[in-house]
């Protein structure tokens, strides 16, 4: 752990960003690359479409000691490996090369024993890495399932797998789409864990349960997507996600009723929602019953489209703005509402479309931006542009002057009193 911050540590001063405030780049790639085993593999690789590298796009990041986690989803031919890491104790290139894993024969298209594609991905305090498998190759009218969706969860001090669990068919329907998953352990320790998937396109809520290894699906309306927020301007290009319903997905610390609150919201939406996970944790409890249990928060309002949000331990939430190009904060002791939530930085080059936030076990921030909308509706420049960028900053730095600092104290309204009153015990 020592020498794994003390290589953040020289890697934050050594960096340089222009623009950028808080933020601080650490890692740079025109296009991607990966540790083939050989120049004769890599040279295969390409004769055979295995490997196009601009059909490489990195989607999300995790954070675990050394590594560096970094997900490629398959929206096309030529990726040859989905779930990467880049070694942080080694690595000083500022383009480093992936690393597949837990190896190359596990990310294998086509091996629906391994990885198909995989968008984010958490790690927990247990030491485990869990993984979504969308089992998809493609993207929009071109996707393909040719593997179940499925949980891969992996030993992170020895890289193997724990377990697999393959979805149940009425988990899912014939429009389902999940990118995002929320971690929650409970009181009794490890075993106690519960997944969280967000079903986009199919607009429902899946729970697994660790220690039962089981799932279930629960349905809402606060899961659809807004009709009048489905337009978007980002990076010079106008487009219409209209059909994206819940996305981005996070639980809030242990509350005082030993439960957490999963914090969630449509792509096609200003708005924040939340729902205790006694709710999400039951299997037993049917749609009627647990629709008022939903909590609709105040609206974040126009350009509040969100893709990824992480809450921290301490209650801090940090998200994306997508329409922004910048990435924000929410201090939950405050109510959910515009005046309250932060912005921590913002660069209209760098930080086109920040793709996934999250914050390590050393109070860490880091982000990844990869322009996105540019690569799915025109093109990106592989040759003369940087596409895509990881970022760091410690949360202090990132905190710094913005409302989201930690040493506020606790205030409520009627819109948002069930949220703080759960998380800080008022």
């Amino acid at each position: 752990m020592q020498v794994y911050s003390s290589i953040v540590l020289i890697s934050y001063l050594l960096a340089t960003s222009a623009a950028l405030q808080k933020l601080t780049e650490l890692y740079k790639w025109s296009s991607l690359d990966y540790t083939f085993s050989s120049d004769q593999h890599k040279s295969y690789a390409l004769e055979r479409g295995e490997f196009v590298p601009e059909n490489n796009l990195p989607v999300g990041i995790e954070v675990w000691r050394n590594k560096l986690f970094v997900t490629v989803p398959r929206w096309n031919n030529g990726v040859p490996s989905t779930l990467n890491y880049i070694a942080l104790d080694v690595s000083s290139n500022e383009s480093p090369k992936l690393t597949p894993y837990p190896n190359w024969a596990y990310n294998r298209e086509g091996n629906c024993e391994g990885l198909t594609t995989t968008y984010r991905i958490k790690a927990d305090s247990c030491n485990r890495l869990w993984v979504l498998d969308s089992g998809t190759v493609g993207i929009g009218n071109t996707t393909k399932q040719v593997c179940p969706y499925a949980i891969h969860v992996f030993d992170l001090t020895t890289d193997k797998v724990l377990r697999k669990y393959t979805l149940r068919p009425e988990d899912t329907n014939d429009r389902t789409f999940i990118a995002n998953i929320a971690i929650d352990i409970g009181l009794k320790g490890c075993d106690d864990t519960f997944l969280y998937a967000s079903d986009e396109l199919g607009y429902g809520l899946i729970s697994y349960s660790w220690e039962l290894n089981t799932s279930w699906r629960h349905t809402h309306s606060f899961l659809m997507p807004d009709p009048l927020a489905g337009d978007y301007n980002i990076g010079g290009i106008n487009f219409q996600w209209g059909e994206e319903g819940v996305f981005g997905i996070t639980v809030s610390p242990i509350t005082e009723d030993g439960f957490r609150m999963l914090f969630f919201h449509p792509l096609a939406s200003n708005q924040e929602f939340a729902v205790s996970t006694k709710i999400l944790r039951d299997p037993k409890l049917t749609s009627e019953e647990i629709y008022h249990d939903f909590i609709v928060l105040k609206s974040r309002g126009l350009g509040g489209h969100i893709t990824s949000h992480y809450m921290h331990d301490d209650g801090i939430l940090y998200f994306n703005l997508i329409d922004r190009n910048a990435v924000g904060c929410w201090n939950s002791r405050l109510p959910y509402e515009p005046k309250n939530l932060g912005i921590i930085d913002f660069d209209n080059e760098a930080l086109i479309f920040p793709s996934d936030v999250k914050i390590d076990s050393l109070n860490n921030l880091w982000v990844i931006s990869d322009r996105m909308p540019v690569h799915l509706l025109s093109n990106l420049d592989f040759k003369n542009d940087i596409n895509f960028r990881i970022f760091y900053a410690t949360a202090e730095t990132a905190l710094a002057g913005t409302i989201c600092e930690n040493h506020i104290p606790y205030q409520s309204d009627e819109y948002s009193n069930k949220i703080t009153s759960k998380v800080y015990g008022y």
